[in-house]
């Protein structure tokens, strides 16, 4: 993949103190791009990914704020569009899940899953919107998840946040075509992270037995699709929903 063709553009990255989103602010940093870290509370490890980024010669910053709030959202890309003139790329990537048979599901943690992966989605896409729009120009990417398509038990919070995004991508992407801006949604599978390596041994071997390629996925193969999504190569793209799952679901 080419490299550099970023050169210039400011991208925020949200949920990039680890994981897929770490791996997707490194790539965007390497491509060119000017990337804003996001994180809510793992300020050492949002900072370990701004130092990554800048020993590898990319620029990148912190900005601390919870999805989850409108306004936080507001002023937070408000303050960053005034000081660096531009959001050009989104990456919609902060997520959270809780498990539990739904007979067993608290209320609260319904909510809780839904405001960090789809409202948070909502905020961070309106706020973001309005410089995109002014300058007729943007790439948004938001982080759906395998789980939204194919279901899984235990996770109907989490299933039904990532479908909504799905929807929601395809909605926004109508809406903001003509102003040269997509919306495109990545929908990882079982990837090698933190969060899946939380799963019991036995159900990550059962996984692993379903999935046509016979492993599990890297971040860095979720970040290449997001890399090639945001790229000005890619504006006839839009509205789309793409698996990275070994096969997984077709």
């Amino acid at each position: 993949m080419s490299t550099g063709s970023l050169h210039g553009q400011v991208a925020l990255v949200t949920g990039a103190s680890r994981g897929i989103g770490r791996a997707v602010a490194a790539h965007l940093a390497a491509a060119g791009a000017h990337v804003v870290v996001n994180f809510v509370r793992n300020q050492q490890a949002a900072q370990e990914t701004v130092g990554a980024i800048q020993t590898a010669g990319g620029q990148a910053e912190l900005a601390r704020f919870d999805v989850a709030e409108p306004e936080a959202v507001r002023t937070a890309v408000s303050e960053l569009v005034e000081r660096l003139g531009r959001c050009d790329i989104l990456v919609n990537n902060a997520g959270v899940t809780v498990d539990a048979l739904l007979m067993r599901f608290k209320e609260s943690d319904w909510d809780h899953v839904m405001a960090i992966n789809l409202r948070g989605t909502f905020n961070c896409t309106k706020a973001a919107l309005r410089s995109m729009v002014r300058a007729r120009y943007g790439r948004i990417v938001n982080m759906a998840s395998i789980i939204g398509s194919m279901g899984n038990a235990g996770q109907a919070a989490y299933a039904a946040a990532k479908a909504g995004i799905m929807g929601f991508t395809k909605a926004m992407a109508r809406e903001v075509a003509a102003r040269n801006i997509t919306v495109n949604a990545v929908a990882p599978g079982f990837v090698d992270t933190e969060m899946v390596a939380g799963l019991p041994e036995a159900a990550r071997k059962g996984y692993l037995e379903l999935i046509p390629v016979g492993r599990l996925g890297t971040v860095d193969e979720v970040a290449d699709v997001v890399d090639f999504l945001v790229r000005p190569e890619s504006g006839y793209i839009t509205g789309q929903v793409i698996g990275v799952n070994g096969g997984l679901y077709m």
